[in-house]
């Protein structure tokens, strides 16, 4: 332990993990030692003999974990985005373990009576005092902190093992996604891709000591190489091997993880006192209910179902869902003279960051990025970059933008360090992943449309994240409820089409000319194009995700057969269309089953209310401007979750937000 890295702050900048002395053996000795530091630490406040106080009870509990928060930082994010051998192997013991210490600390009825105290003296306390006290107080509660000491214990046990098996499914999923990269030996079926497509198929296959090429898997059922791919037979075998994903027997296959998580999340409910686990999820969300869900997830279905029917009649009603990308993408060119493949030269990553991503924070924001090629991450693709405005560093961003075989698919955002003052960190430490395929060294890295919008979102993320200053570390960053962290990173994609913002870095990689202005607005025009899909493919698997997860204990243990139960699913909510299969299958559904996600996958759709609102906002006052921004900073982003996220909107925009600029974006009006 002399030698650990994790046992002391980092003295790098923004306290950055130093990932550069970080090794493998380091991490299982850090959470064994952070967890005995948490333990001792909640021992004596519960055994502290002056009377409950906000300092001694709530600060202390604050200031409890140290170790246990560096280390458990780092690791979870090198077992996202470079989970090697030994990684996932110590994920898979230490989950189950660090879910034990955690209810040891949320269950302890000494602990929760000391809050409970402070609580009903909390008029004494100031804002932020009384936003901690009672989001720990409610958040101990519905993890079981006034049950008896046999519930209590069974409920330990279930949360053990819904860790386990989380992890379990996520390993699996990473290493069957891999297993079904379609491999392709005749350089004819690839006709239609672009040549750097073919370029990164080709690197993945050497990577893998295979000849010819490899089309690897994202995580969504669509695969982005279905919309140019001319061959027919290999569009099926892409499809085929994205939707086999966690089915196919063996080691591999998630269908029993799903069904015995489902029925522990279930009885987990009951034991807390709720009909499902839906109901316990929603509890703690700004939807504050199921039926709060329902009602919006019922007003959007018919009207999205209609939109797809329609848009498959005008495709041919035999498409299937491997043609569907292909036959839409000729309709769009043939419709709006729009061709999405042959836009990519004009989506150069690295122009896309630094004038698209960048230039738009630091006008909205006045935000400047300076690349710190003296810091590195857990990879050599990880770059760092200090980002800081008038008034001096708010931290640092680092983003990760290619796939790897150990990685896991999808794109995300995650904290390394938030900025609260009560541990001293001024600065954030913030970071983007996504999945983007890597080509051969020399050929420049193009982006697709939706990578571009991908990489906008995500670092809507990040913002969030760098902008949150406040004091206490529970309330801080992205630290707010599920069906509102989506909410800035869907504003940030406002800017990806905006007039003032694509001329900058919409640009040819080879002659540096800009996107026509011509083809720029045809581009707009096709933003409520597929829309239909879109929202029915999005809403099939919110549905499914709820169907799983209102299961009361008889009904979940009833369930015997995923597949069948998807299918009733899907059809008893009306979204059953087989050429729009749900954007995730419950054996690769990693958001609700290795994720944070579970009985909340209606979280984007309910942040986009507000997201849609927001952006009416800035149209109504004069878009891309300098003042609105700081006014979306002080009011949203810079507040963390140290105030009710709706009443932080309603201050921002002057009262709640309508749906109706929702449904007309989303054709559902």
């Amino acid at each position: 332990m002399a030698d650990n890295p994790f046992l002391s702050r980092s003295t790098l900048p923004a306290a950055l993990p130093p990932f550069a002395v970080i090794r493998d053996e380091h991490y299982e000795p850090a959470f064994e030692a952070g967890m005995l530091e948490q333990r001792e630490a909640v021992d004596r406040i519960v055994a502290d003999p002056a009377p409950p106080s906000f300092a001694n009870t709530l600060e202390a509990l604050e200031r409890s974990a140290p170790v246990l928060d560096r280390v458990a930082a780092a690791f979870f994010t090198v077992a996202s985005a470079h989970a090697t051998a030994p990684v996932r192997d110590l994920e898979e013991r230490i989950a189950p373990r660090l879910a034990a210490h955690a209810d040891a600390i949320r269950l302890n009825g000494a602990l929760f009576a000391r809050i409970d105290a402070v609580w009903h003296d909390r008029e004494a306390l100031d804002p932020e005092q009384r936003r901690l006290v009672e989001r720990t107080r409610i958040e101990l509660q519905l993890a079981g902190a006034a049950l008896d000491d046999a519930a209590k214990a069974e409920l330990t046990t279930l949360n053990e093992r819904l860790s386990a098996l989380s992890t379990r499914f996520d390993a699996a999923l990473v290493a069957d996604t891999n297993e079904l990269a379609v491999h392709v030996l005749e350089e004819r079926e690839l006709a239609g891709l672009a040549a750097d497509t073919v370029s990164a198929a080709r690197r993945a296959a050497r990577a893998r000591g295979l000849e010819g090429w490899l089309l690897t898997l994202v995580l969504p059922t669509g695969q982005p190489v279905l919309a140019d791919l001319e061959h027919v037979g290999l569009r099926e075998r892409v499809m085929a091997a994205s939707r086999a994903r966690g089915t196919r027997g063996g080691e591999h296959d998630t269908r029993e993880i799903v069904l015995e998580t489902v029925r522990l999340r279930a009885r987990r409910a009951r034991l807390l006192g709720f009909r499902d686990h839906a109901g316990l999820v929603a509890a703690d969300e700004t939807a504050g209910s199921s039926e709060a869900v329902s009602a919006l997830l019922d007003r959007l279905v018919p009207a999205a179902v209609r939109n797809a029917r329609r848009e498959q009649a005008e495709l041919g009603d035999d498409v299937t869902a491997a043609d569907w990308a292909r036959l839409a993408e000729q309709r769009r060119r043939r419709e709006f003279d729009v061709d999405l493949a042959a836009l990519r030269p004009w989506f150069e990553a690295e122009r896309v960051l630094r004038d698209g991503v960048f230039a738009t924070a630091e006008r909205l924001y006045g935000v400047r990025f300076a690349e710190r090629t003296d810091l590195v991450g857990y990879h050599p693709d990880v770059r760092v970059f200090a980002v800081a405005d008038e008034d001096g560093p708010l931290g640092l961003y680092l983003l990760d933008l290619y796939t790897r075989d150990e990685k896991r698919g999808g794109a995300w955002m995650n904290s390394l360090v938030d900025r609260a003052s009560l541990l001293g960190e001024a600065q954030a430490v913030v970071i983007n992943n996504l999945n983007v395929p890597k080509p051969d060294a020399g050929t420049p890295t193009l982006l697709t449309l939706d990578s571009v919008e991908t990489l906008f979102h995500e670092f809507g993320h990040a913002l969030h994240g760098l902008f949150a200053a406040v004091r206490y570390p529970k309330l801080a960053g992205t630290n707010v409820p599920r069906d509102f962290v989506e909410f800035p990173s869907q504003v940030n994609e406002m800017w990806v089409l905006h007039p003032d913002v694509l001329p900058g870095y919409a640009r040819h990689v080879e002659t540096g000319e800009p996107l026509p202005a011509d083809v720029a607005e045809r581009l707009r025009a096709t933003a409520a194009y597929g829309q239909g899909f879109a929202t029915t493919e999005y809403l099939a698997a919110t549905m499914l995700d709820q169907a799983w997860h209102r299961l009361r204990v008889e009904e979940a243990d009833a369930v015997t057969d995923v597949v069948a139960f998807e299918a009733d699913a899907l059809a008893a909510a009306g979204v059953d269309l087989p050429a729009v299969p749900p954007r995730y299958a419950s054996t690769y559904f990693a958001h609700v089953f290795a994720g944070g996600y579970s009985a909340a996958y209606y979280a984007y759709i309910w942040s986009e209310v507000l997201d849609a609102d927001t952006v009416a906002w800035f149209e109504e006052h004069g878009g891309l401007t300098r003042e609105n921004g700081e006014r979306f900073r002080r009011a949203v982003l810079g507040r963390g979750n140290a105030e009710d996220p709706l009443e932080a909107y309603r201050a921002f925009r002057g009262g709640d937000a309508s749906i109706e600029h929702l449904l007309r974006r989303r054709g559902l009006a």
